[in-house]
């Protein structure tokens, strides 16, 4: 009788497990016409021809859309996309808008690029009118060779809640968390042309197709995470080996340089950020830097910071507290400055004290897209590889990189500041430091991941 009921529960349990609602694909484009798209912002050539959607470049017309009339929030998305040559440049819009009151209508929201250059960012994510790029493939090289040139490739985009994903040919590309945009249209772009001879030419489209509901994501993987939630980790960034280096709400983990104590003035914690409070500007004379208890060798460090007016503050690493001078402590320093009002951007060697700078050794590239207006959320990452290698980073541009402990760098060590300190920069390990300048800084978001 046990084995008669047991053998019920079984068909019983494998029936309604067979019965679970699947996924259904519904296709946004019927192969015959635009039914259901509309044209936004320029008036570049979309048509229907042999199933496919065929966009063409029209000399003096704006960044062309042609929209869903539909919005989706939470989906999966698939299409296929052609391109013919190297100097086309073309989108997928999703979660977008278009308001009066924003731009006066312009279409803006994430885009999966379609990048066809040499620099072969396809499937990377761009924030069309609004923030610029949130994730180029440079955080995800593994994805740059993915994309074929005059041939079919196959897109994916994956928006469940926070968590966005994009697929080129199967392979994952990008992966972003942020809710700054929950819900939108999906457009397809054909980009201004400014040339003649760029003038008729054409990206195609087809299987347009989506899932919006019993949604089943890509398992994850272990590329890079763009996370813009802050203190957050996503689930991803944990398999990944990412940890918070400040929990959001309290002093543990850290303490005051030359210290045992985290200090009693000086700096504030409210509202999910660590911020250093003013004090005419006066380094390291209120509260003093702040250094992490735990001491670190090769990591890849990220932190989210928003300056004031003419702030100066920075982000130091290999600090070991030996030196025990005055003012602040010494370390390799990534430079966090207000160039346009404070004076030590025009300081040093060949601007190498400006905003992402190897302070007074290297300075940052000048790509004016990295920079956000002051008062802004940037996002900085430091990579300090095992090798001796280091890279400064900012808003998704790798501003500089150097070796530690090369030629090159014990040159410029001795045109430095910092020539007349013995082994300036080269101990083994050292603790992380947020600079007390005497200006208003905040800091939120910083994360760690530990290299072997």
């Amino acid at each position: 009788m046990l084995r008669l009921a047991n053998l019920v529960l079984f068909v019983l349990y494998f029936s309604a497990a067979n019965t679970q609602p699947t996924a259904q694909w519904q296709y946004l484009f019927n192969g015959k016409n635009l039914t259901s798209w509309k044209l936004l912002n320029g008036h570049a050539k979309f048509e229907a021809k042999d199933g496919m959607i065929i966009g063409t470049t029209v000399l003096g017309e704006p960044n062309s859309f042609l929209v869903t009339e539909k919005e989706f929030g939470n989906f999966i998305l698939e299409f296929e996309f052609m391109l013919n040559d190297e100097d086309m440049n073309s989108g997928v819009q999703f979660r977008s808008e278009s308001n009066t009151n924003y731009m006066n209508g312009r279409v803006h929201g994430y885009q999966y690029e379609i990048d066809p250059s040499k620099r072969s960012w396809t499937g990377g994510i761009y924030d069309e009118a609004r923030r610029d790029w949130i994730y180029p493939l440079a955080y995800n090289p593994s994805a740059l060779p993915l994309f074929k040139l005059n041939k079919w490739n196959k897109g994916r985009i994956e928006c469940i809640d926070n968590s966005i994903r994009t697929f080129v040919n199967g392979k994952p590309a990008a992966n972003l968390v942020d809710n700054l945009t929950t819900k939108g249209f999906i457009a397809l772009q054909v980009h201004q042309v400014y040339k003649p001879e760029n003038v008729g030419k054409k990206v195609y489209f087809k299987n347009i197709r989506i899932q919006t509901k019993n949604l089943k994501p890509t398992p994850l993987d272990n590329i890079f995470v763009v996370n813009f939630l802050p203190n957050q980790l996503s689930q991803q960034e944990i398999n990944n080996g990412v940890k918070l280096l400040w929990d959001g709400k309290t002093t543990n983990g850290w303490r005051g340089a030359y210290k045992t104590q985290f200090p009693e003035h000086g700096w504030e914690i409210k509202d999910g950020e660590l911020s250093v409070l003013g004090s005419q500007g006066k380094e390291a004379a209120n509260g003093g830097d702040i250094v992490t208890e735990k001491m670190y060798s090769a990591f890849i460090l990220q932190f989210d910071f928003k300056i004031t007016p003419g702030a100066n503050s920075g982000v130091k690493y290999f600090v070991t507290e030996n030196e025990h001078n005055e003012g602040s402590a010494i370390g390799l320093e990534y430079q966090i400055l207000d160039d346009a009002l404070h004076p030590d951007a025009k300081l040093g060697s060949i601007g190498n004290r400006t905003l992402a700078s190897l302070y007074d050794l290297i300075p940052s590239i000048k790509e004016p897209r990295a920079r956000k207006k002051v008062g802004e959320w940037n996002k900085g990452m430091l990579i300090v590889k095992p090798d001796g290698n280091i890279e400064h980073w900012l808003n998704g541009w790798k501003m500089l990189d150097y070796r530690r402990g090369s030629q090159y760098y014990y040159a410029l060590v001795a045109k430095s500041k910092f020539a007349h300190w013995p082994n300036f920069g080269m101990a083994e390990k050292g603790h992380i430091l947020l600079q007390d300048h005497g200006n208003n800084v905040s800091f939120r978001s910083i994360k760690i991941i530990e290299l072997p």
